[in-house]
């Protein structure tokens, strides 16, 4: 009867073992090794101090669970950490207090709950790792500091500040589109990184609304953007007949709005793509017209002169239009008035618009990148940001207020032209 009591136990750990390291893909050796690792420290916690020089393990009956711990005296030991790394376990002598089983049991229990907790993520890490490249709709969970984690239907997804749209706030349970970036190391491990400013995120969204775009028969060629604000792109047909800006836009301007909409009204200009430089530039740097456009392919520069009317519309608000058409054409463009007076210089390397500032000082730079005030737009929406805050030297602002002066009078001078147009 005893036999069978035995057996039945035996059989009942081991399988329950089995039957987890299977279902979770986890190593039976595994879980027996964690186990032995959290015994001891167990022991320790339980029990205080145990004699330094002296090295603690547990024998682990892997048929019926019973375990007891061992001490073995040390043979050689770290002088800098006092870590035993030697030890003679021919003299080793069971120390098993009286009760340990209990404590033993208990212990189990929590490493197995901990390796089930590991393989769920490392399963869901695995399956994410397959899907990077894609977007997924998810639901903001919470906020991590100035992190957003968000609900990818399996798992969580991490969307740090840099991976954030400019401009957009973020809602507990509000259900918004990301892209599926990378998988992170972090301080507690892997996490699946998710993106609202990757340009890969317009692309997939037209991918998703164009059925020529997912289908191949209309090729998003270039693309540029400062999230948020504006995207520029160039598109070309591979079928003939198939006309690459009409499919984008569709009937009515219906599928470009929709992408529009999940970006949250970002703007988008959609040009057709041409292996004439000088013609790609003039669709990269519309809607200005009338441009005289000198190429320097070998330096990759190029020289605009504007008409008075259209210089403000070449440059954009900003400087957003000039900028994003240089990041497009990977040309360095300087713009110059009708006189010859130079009106915007950009490298196309800019990251932010507030880049392209003379005097922002490093400090006023992570200041304004780290309240989301990147755009002039920003600053003159949210001026008191800035111009109440004490992180900001007085020459700083003053020179910041004179830009946001200059934009609103430029922004009201694009506007009227728009309008007669």
């Amino acid at each position: 009867m005893q036999t069978t009591n035995s057996r039945v136990v035996r059989t009942e750990f081991a399988a329950a073992i089995a039957q987890i390291a299977s279902e979770r893909k986890i190593t039976t050796e595994s879980i027996y090794t964690a186990i032995k690792q959290a015994l001891v420290s167990a022991y320790r916690k339980q029990y205080g101090d145990l004699e330094e020089e002296a090295h603690y393990f547990v024998e682990l009956n892997e048929d019926n669970g019973e375990s007891r711990i061992f001490k073995a005296p040390a043979t050689k030991v770290d002088e800098e950490t006092g870590e035993v790394l030697e030890w003679d376990e021919t003299k080793s002598k069971d120390v098993t207090p009286a009760g340990f089983g209990r404590i033993a049991a208990q212990t189990a229990k929590q490493v197995i709950l901990q390796k089930i907790r590991e393989s769920e993520k490392d399963q869901i890490i695995s399956e994410y790792e397959d899907r990077i490249g894609e977007i997924i709709t998810a639901q903001i969970l919470r906020m991590d500091g100035r992190k957003v984690v968000l609900d990818l239907g399996r798992g969580q997804g991490l969307m740090p500040p840099e991976e954030q749209m400019r401009g957009e706030f973020y809602k507990v349970n509000t259900r918004i589109t990301v892209f599926i970036k990378e998988i992170r190391e972090t301080h507690r491990g892997q996490a699946i990184i998710v993106s609202r400013a990757d340009e890969q995120l317009v692309v997939k969204l037209f991918e998703r609304e164009v059925p020529e775009v997912q289908t191949g028969s209309v090729k998003i060629e270039l693309i540029a953007r400062e999230a948020g604000v504006r995207t520029k792109l160039a598109v070309r047909s591979t079928q003939d007949g198939v006309d690459p800006v009409g499919s984008c836009v569709g009937q009515r301007g219906v599928r470009v709005q929709e992408v529009i909409r999940e970006l949250n009204n970002e703007k988008l200009d959609i040009i057709p793509w041409t292996d004439d430089k000088r013609l790609l530039l003039q669709g990269a740097l519309a809607p200005a017209e009338g441009l005289q456009i000198t190429i320097n392919e070998e330096d990759s520069l190029v020289e605009v002169v504007a008409p008075d009317d259209q210089l403000s519309l070449a440059i954009g608000r900003g400087g957003q239009n000039v900028r994003l058409a240089a990041k497009l054409t990977n040309f360095k463009i300087t713009i110059k008035s009708a006189d010859g007076t130079v009106e915007s210089a950009v490298t196309g390397e800019e990251e932010y618009e507030i880049d392209t500032f003379e005097g922002v000082t490093p400090e006023t730079r992570a200041f304004l990148v780290d309240n989301k005030l990147t755009t002039l737009g920003d600053l003159a929406r949210f001026q008191n940001k800035w111009v109440e805050s004490e992180e900001l030297e007085a020459d700083q602002k003053e020179m910041l207020t004179k830009l946001v002066e200059e934009f609103i009078a430029r922004d009201e001078e694009i506007n009227l032209l728009r309008q007669q147009q």
